[in-house]
């Protein structure tokens, strides 16, 4: 299949491009059942998760560590306050939280996938920071509501099998005031598209076979972002699970967005 998915216009899906979620999802351009997907995704991060950081690197030439660093910053944190930070990965955001919360507050380091949570709890103790590790679906959060005054996932979401259903959980453990940043890759600036079209599926495989010796997760990583919905297809459905108000900033062009989601 082409870089620019013929299943849609712009190469994105948009917020009701698919079948109901419980019946067919996407693993990047291939039509499957929602347990495949997750099992799928599982084996992209049982693969990654050694090269994970190395790879963030060499992809976006370092930009991701700006991308997270404005999403951290985007909303106010204050000391004492608690945050939970979905997909977390090798932990950037979540160690980007703890300085802003200080140690009165908490932040909550999850990750569906356990060598993925394993790493970034190994990478955060490695930088002396000690945060509460929680392995757990962003569909069906272990937690009470109205439990966090902030809920964060980045470069997670489009890999969720069923979005919906975590931008519903994250609506519900936030506190009255708090806030959902959701960092993403989503739709870049038409005049760059060719380009970047051209660097993530002829560029990116090839990277990642020689670095992390698989080529197959790097290709659905093209392929997920193009299915990811757009702007404002991801406005519209955090607004329908509930948020109260839904903006997004473009960052480098729209090759990612930051949306954040407030409840009042």
């Amino acid at each position: 299949m082409s870089p620019a998915d013929p299943r849609t216009a712009t190469g994105h899906a948009s917020a009701d491009a698919s079948a109901p979620a419980d019946e067919r999802t996407h693993f990047g351009y291939e039509d499957v059942t929602p347990d495949e997907k997750t099992r799928r995704v599982r084996g992209v991060f049982d693969s990654v998760a050694g090269k994970y950081d190395v790879m963030n690197d060499l992809m976006s030439g370092g930009l991701h560590r700006l991308w997270k660093r404005f999403a951290v910053d985007l909303v106010p944190l204050f000391a004492g306050q608690k945050v939970l930070d979905l997909a977390g990965g090798t932990g950037d955001l979540a160690r980007l939280f703890a300085r802003k919360v200080g140690a009165t507050g908490m932040v909550v380091h999850t990750d569906i996938n356990h060598a993925m949570l394993a790493a970034g709890r190994d990478r955060l103790i490695d930088a002396g920071v000690v945060l509460p590790a929680v392995q757990c679906d962003a569909e069906a959060l272990p937690f009470p509501a109205r439990t966090f005054d902030l809920v964060s996932i980045a470069f997670g979401l489009r890999n969720v099998t069923r979005k919906e259903r975590a931008l519903a959980e994250m609506r519900r453990v936030l506190r009255p005031g708090g806030a959902a940043v959701v960092l993403e890759f989503s739709k870049v600036a038409a005049p760059l598209a060719p380009v970047y079209d051209w660097y993530s599926f002829s560029v990116l495989p090839r990277i990642g076979r020689i670095v992390a010796q698989d080529e197959a997760s790097y290709r659905y990583l093209a392929e997920s972002i193009r299915m990811h919905p757009d702007q404002a297809g991801l406005v519209a459905m955090m607004e329908h699970a509930g948020f109260d108000k839904v903006d997004y900033h473009n960052l480098t062009a729209g090759v990612v967005a930051v949306h954040v989601g407030r409840v009042y």
